[in-house]
């Protein structure tokens, strides 16, 4: 910068005016300002003095003012480029400023953008398994109430109805799980586009102020757009601080970031659901289908062990109709025997006077009338007994055979109608939402 000297006023000169006082010479007020008389050479000298000094003083005077104009002109105008290109590189600032907090925000815009897709296609998978579990839980009700057709003595609380009580259950606590995981995924939904709506808001009128501060910035003096505006230096009432702009910027962030975390968190968790959920259910059909199994095979032995012993029993009910028949016709031919012992006795019975004789045939016809009513005594006893013992025979070849309908009765539900049916159950994919 130039040195300058500061400016003073110069001290005012006196000068000393020789005044008429001889006899032609008029002195009174009254012709103040006025002269009838020639003047005097020294009075023109000093006229002439005066009038020099009066110019050397107006030129100096105008020169110090000149110079002082333009020295002010010149720290005016090095003000003036110095305040300009000051507040073109605070504007310069202010839009590198805006452009990094645009940058975060487009780019959180976008992580919320894409990390609300990615919960939306968790959040199907959730409705897709949601649906998916009705085929399991109509699978396990149709499964008991197929069995409570069963036929009494089969109709019992086994296993197999224990692991269907517990399927259903399971189905019905996981389908209240998944409903509510759904309703929260769909509220961080709603909070993951609230927030994204807000950055959005904010990206946009960063990009207006960015948009505008850089017009300002390709201002300069040589500008055809420029114009004056008295009244744009007064600053608005509700105009922000750096420190308030800075933070309202950062709060959005760091909300729209932390339900981001949290979109990411709960995508992790229906991940987790919906994979444990899955292997429960599998590993519940698994232990149903065992049971089943199980329960069949029983059930099969027992038909088994009953038509062996319905054999036996039919083979047994044949041999006692048989000893039935013998003992019938033992006794039948008894009868002969005992008409002819009895005749005998009856005959000798006759015998005149003296002859009527308790000889040792008399004796002996008398025994064996006596050996064959024991004997016909005890095989009308046996044949009772073998009576008795064919229709028990038969009562129990009635049971086994009415056994043998309910175990293939129940056979046919749990292996044709329960387990077929079950063979329609959803695959993993299909319980984990992926189908």
């Amino acid at each position: 910068m130039a040195q300058t000297v500061p400016a003073c006023e110069l001290p005012r000169k006196l000068y000393d005016v020789a005044r008429n006082t001889g006899a032609y010479t008029s002195s009174g007020l009254a012709t103040a300002g006025f002269r009838s008389a020639k003047y005097l050479v020294d009075e023109w000298f000093q006229n002439c003095y005066a009038r020099y000094h009066q110019a050397f003083a107006d030129r100096d005077q105008s020169e110090r003012q000149r110079h002082e104009s333009q020295q002010l002109a010149a720290e005016t105008e090095a003000l003036a480029r110095r305040t300009q290109e000051d507040a073109t590189r605070k504007v310069g600032a202010r839009l590198q400023d805006m452009h990094c907090w645009k940058s975060e925000l487009q780019h959180e815009v976008g992580e919320l953008d894409a990390e609300t897709d990615l919960l939306l296609a968790q959040k199907q998978r959730l409705e897709r398994a949601l649906d998916a579990t009705a085929v399991p839980f109509s699978i396990a009700t149709d499964n008991l109430q197929c069995r409570e057709r069963r036929q009494h003595p089969d109709l019992v609380r086994d296993h197999v109805e224990i692991e269907l009580l517990k399927e259903a259950e399971l189905i019905r606590n996981i389908q209240e799980l998944l409903k509510r995981t759904i309703m929260q995924a769909v509220n961080q939904i709603r909070l993951n586009r609230e927030h994204k709506e807000t950055c959005e808001m904010d990206w946009s009128d960063k990009v207006e102020a960015y948009n505008i501060d850089q017009t300002c910035a390709h201002y300069h003096n040589q500008s055809t757009e420029v114009q004056f505006h008295p009244h744009s230096a007064k600053f608005e009432e509700s105009a922000s601080t750096p420190e308030t702009w800075a933070r309202f910027t950062q709060e959005n962030l760091y909300r729209a970031e932390r339900e981001r975390l949290a979109s990411v968190n709960l995508r992790v968790l229906i991940d987790s659901i919906l994979r444990d959920t899955a292997e429960d259910l599998r590993l519940q059909c698994d232990a149903v289908n065992l049971a089943f199994e199980r329960r069949c095979e029983e059930v099969e032995d027992a038909r088994h062990k009953l038509t062996d012993h319905l054999h036996k029993t039919l083979r047994e009910i044949t041999d006692q109709e048989h000893n039935v028949a013998a003992l019938k016709q033992a006794i039948k031919d008894k009868e002969a025997p005992l008409k002819v012992a009895q005749t005998r006795l009856y005959q000798r019975s006759h015998r005149p006077n003296v002859e009527l004789c308790r000889d040792t045939a008399q004796f002996r016809l008398a025994s064996e009338v006596e050996e064959l009513n024991t004997s016909l005594a005890a095989l009308k006893e046996k044949l009772l007994e073998a009576e008795q013992s064919l229709r028990n025979l038969e009562d129990t070849r009635m049971s086994l055979e009415k056994d043998i309908v309910v175990k293939t009765n129940s056979l046919f539900i749990d292996r044709h109608k329960c387990m077929a049916h079950r063979a329609h159950y959803p695959t993993t994919l299909q319980l984990a939402g992926y189908q």
